[in-house]
């Protein structure tokens, strides 16, 4: 099978593509026949060993694919549509899954975009409604809300009930932001001032921030009482700190959102959220912008992409056994 592989630490530029054996059949896996594969963030950082989990080289990357099953495993039948997050492996013509990561996708949902649901909008999910507790008519501020989960978070903050600030860089990713479900979009630069004048004053309820760095202050400064910052990752490379005197004043909370360590502790948990999506997927409510699909080969390129910021929506790898 055709594969992209990093044979060293060095970044996306020397991620490669090459023929390697497709992984053996195994009791309690699931393999795929891949079609597409999203390309997340935690992808790029694993090109420079940045990301908690450190494979041993060589590896192959791809957290989020969608295809077809190969053969029976488990409640799985071939043949079966599915969306799934291997973690590892996923850049790949075939990949073996545990089952729990392995979900149903309906028919109506084609494999690009299928590929691009898994990991951001169940941690999306995760975020809004096991750590935040939203509410509806809440309002959520977003950072990033043009990259791939904070498309998702935008989406899903709008399908339950909340108003939707998105702070973005961008007149492109304001459009990326929009399309997601945002009422309101915020320029980077100014953001915790044009939050304010939205909210006459208030403050906002939920702060969803994959970013963290120098914004992260104002961010506590645009909560209202009983607000709560929910912190998901550092995109800007700095990890801000916390100065727990604001949070004892004014009554707020900063939460932290680790999806893919509270999975491992509660097995069945992510498939109930899968289950709790399917409904927004098949009436289109979760529907991950892409901004383009490239093939295989392009890797090393895309992943320079999402390491940079440049795309406005996810970005997708579309296989050689895949589809068109």
């Amino acid at each position: 099978m055709r594969a992209a592989v990093i044979t060293a630490l060095t970044g996306p530029a020397d991620v490669r593509v090459t023929d390697m054996p497709e992984p053996a059949a195994a009791h309690g896996r699931v393999r795929i026949d891949v079609h597409h594969a999203a390309v997340v963030f935690p992808d790029v950082l694993q090109t420079r060993g940045e990301y908690q989990l450190r494979p041993e080289l060589p590896f192959t990357p791809g957290w989020e694919v969608a295809g077809v099953v190969r053969e029976d495993a488990g409640v799985f039948r071939a043949g079966d549509r599915v969306a799934a997050m291997p973690v590892v492996g996923g850049f790949a013509e075939v990949v073996s899954v545990d089952p729990e990561m392995v979900f149903p996708l309906p028919d109506s949902v084609p494999t690009d975009r299928g590929a691009a649901i898994p990991l951001n909008h169940l941690t999306a999910h995760f975020a809004l409604h096991r750590r935040a507790r939203l509410l509806t008519g809440e309002t959520v501020l977003v950072h990033g809300a043009a990259g791939g989960l904070g498309s998702a978070a935008c989406q899903l903050a709008a399908a339950h009930g909340a108003r939707v600030l998105a702070v973005v860089s961008s007149a492109a990713k304001a459009e990326v932001a929009r399309a997601a479900g945002a009422h309101e979009v915020l320029p980077v630069e100014g953001f915790l001032e044009a939050a304010r004048e939205l909210t006459s004053g208030a403050g906002v309820d939920v702060v969803i921030d994959p970013v963290g760095g120098d914004r992260f202050t104002d961010s506590l400064r645009s909560l209202a009482t009983e607000g709560r910052v929910v912190v998901l990752g550092f995109a800007g490379r700095q990890i801000p700190t916390v100065k727990v005197n604001r949070l004892l004043l004014t009554n707020t909370s900063v939460l932290g959102a680790a999806s893919e360590e509270f999975w491992q502790t509660r097995p069945g948990y992510v498939g109930q959220q899968w289950r709790e999506l399917l409904p927004l997927i098949e009436s289109g409510a979760v529907d991950p912008p892409i901004s383009a699909v490239h093939p295989l080969d392009d890797v090393a390129a895309v992943l320079r992409a999402v390491d940079e910021r440049q795309a406005a929506g996810r970005l997708v790898l579309r296989l050689p056994a895949g589809h068109p």
